[in-house]
């Protein structure tokens, strides 16, 4: 079993020496040696030993010893494991609240039965918009997101990732609520709702990393960052199906009130269960606390570091995150907008079946995400491969991949809607693994920064999203398969572009910039990079085995 949960024993002064050389116990509490701040954890306790042993006195703890004696299911739940289902729900309603207009919008254009005040009945549609200005609509949303991504990453830094993360769900289902409202006042009305929608929803993403740097283990980065992201998928696969329901059944408006409660519901379990910080947790064992400032503990000085701005827009590290999200980011996007409208125009399902069709690579895509953190997690440990080859690996592999099913879809097009719909899935299907390459380094580069890095990468990530929805309205104004021909082929070589600058320029290293000066530096357990269990040290993460 793993010392985090086992280790119950009582050690002498001398034992605890030994077991803090071995690197599994915090040498000075997350501070660095020299600076006089060898604070407790909680309180002024005896010293803690290793993952709940005592060192003086003699006398075991009661408590700790009974809670190692209940059953696995009897114990209790770690809250970092709490904070990543929280977070995963949290992207669920992002993306809920994110793509309702893609469906929406198809409901809201085509025909419709109105019943006049005399009785008459016509049939026409709620609105006429031309398709170039469906793409204007659809893209507008990421009009306001992209100005709000570094903002919100040096926002969930300086405050706390709860509260941006919280801000902007919260603010985004209120604006959801108030959507067909503002649509039947006008157009412009809608377009400045999706404006106001993206800025708000625009910090919530670099928010999560700042989470992530006070909750994630360096050795379960990959996991809890994977389970939540792909909330994002599960919410897409819930909304679009969902949304279809609601609109050939109730009506389109009654998309957005549902999923605007749905939000507002979230932000209020977020609220009460999720903390800053472990030492904010009331709930959170002395176990799993002092395993986590064991594993992830940032030192006062790196906390305090002015954010090096030249060397973030410098690195290449960073620019190869950059690419890879850009790429991520246009194919996602382009199917993720342009899907319910393929299936309806060019193969000619009802909008209830391009609901649940359009949802299905989704679904495929949230189980290879979470499957994909564990794996690259499990290929990190016991330096089976270098951080920086799991990175390259996944995302390489995964874009390959994806180049490979986006050009088989044009091609299989011709020849009826099965070829191109598994070809689809596939394609979205392998991008699961990106996420736990691309998605997860700016906490391998630079965890105090992760957040701001987060924010960088995602405003030019973003940049898809704007321009995508207008191109692919564009391309297929004729509504023909040769149009669309050209929206995936163009995508395939995105994916192509991204794979081959990762490969090159990645990397898995904390960067230099990101550490305190040299003179002054102690190698901390915030390193990735020392995953390897050595002579010294055990290595971050590492397990130790009772004998």
């Amino acid at each position: 079993m793993r010392s985090e949960e086992t280790y119950g024993c009582i050690l002498h002064q001398s034992s605890v020496w030994n077991m803090a050389h071995l690197g599994a116990v915090p040498k000075t509490n997350g501070y660095p040696s020299g600076s006089g701040e060898h604070q407790p954890i909680r309180s002024e306790a005896p010293l803690i030993g290793s993952y709940g042993c005592v060192a003086e006195p003699c006398a075991p703890d009661e408590g700790l010893l009974s809670e190692q004696r209940l059953r696995w299911y009897q114990q209790p739940v770690k809250r970092r494991y709490v904070v990543a289902c929280m977070a995963f729900f949290g992207f669920c309603v992002i993306y809920m609240l994110r793509v309702n207009l893609s469906v929406a919008i198809v409901a809201m254009t085509q025909n419709r039965t109105h019943t006049a005040d005399d009785g008459t009945i016509a049939v026409y549609p709620d609105f006429t918009w031309e398709r170039q200005t469906q793409g204007v609509i659809l893209g507008a949303f990421f009009y306001g997101y992209i100005f709000t991504q570094i903002p919100g990453g040096y926002l969930a830094t300086k405050f706390g990732g709860k509260r941006i993360f919280l801000i902007g769900i919260a603010a985004t289902s209120v604006m959801t609520l108030l959507t067909p409202f503002l649509t039947h006042r006008g157009i412009g009305f809608l377009i400045t709702t999706r404006v106001l929608e993206g800025l708000f929803e625009g910090m919530t993403y670099p928010s999560i990393h700042a989470i992530w740097a006070r909750w994630a283990p360096p050795l379960e980065r990959s996991r809890l960052a994977a389970v939540a992201f792909s909330g994002s998928y599960v919410g897409t696969v819930l909304a679009l199906p969902v949304s279809g329901l609601l609109a050939q059944h109730m009506g389109w408006e009654w998309i957005f009130y549902f999923f605007g409660t749905l939000g507002l519901v979230w932000c209020v379990g977020w609220m009460y269960i999720v903390k800053d910080n472990p030492e904010e947790d009331r709930n959170i064992t002395d176990q799993e606390l002092e395993y986590l400032r064991t594993a992830i503990g940032v030192s006062h000085e790196e906390e305090s570091m002015s954010v090096p701005w030249k060397s973030i827009m410098t690195s290449k590290a960073v620019w190869a995150i950059i690419v890879a999200h850009f790429a991520e980011n246009w194919g996602f996007y382009t199917l993720l907008t342009g899907m319910p409208t393929f299936m309806k125009d060019v193969l000619g399902y009802k909008l209830d079946q391009a609901g649940f069709l359009a949802a299905f690579p989704y679904l495929l895509m949230a189980g290879i995400v979470q499957s994909a953190g564990v794996l690259a997690d499990y290929a990190r440990t016991k330096g089976r491969m270098t951080t920086t080859q799991v990175r390259k690996l996944f995302t390489c592999g995964s874009y390959a991949c994806q180049f490979i099913f986006m050009s088989l879809t044009a091609l299989f097009m011709t020849s009826g809607g099965a070829g191109a719909v598994t070809c689809i899935s596939l394609s979205l299907g392998c991008g699961g693994f990106a996420w736990a390459g691309f998605s997860v380094n700016h906490l391998d580069i630079a965890p105090q920064y992760a957040a701001i890095l987060m924010g960088v990468s995602n405003t030019l990530g973003t940049i898809p999203g704007i321009i995508s929805p207008s191109i692919t309205g564009y391309l297929t104004e004729d509504k023909s398969i040769g149009a669309w021909q050209h929206v995936f082929i163009i995508t395939a070589f995105i994916y192509a572009i991204g794979a081959i600058f990762y490969g090159i320029f990645a990397s898995g290293d904390r960067q230099e910039w990101s550490k305190i000066d040299k003179d002054n530096e102690e190698e901390l357990t915030t390193e990735t990079e020392s995953i390897i269990p050595d002579q010294d040290n055990g290595g971050y993460g590492t397990h130790y085995q009772e004998n």
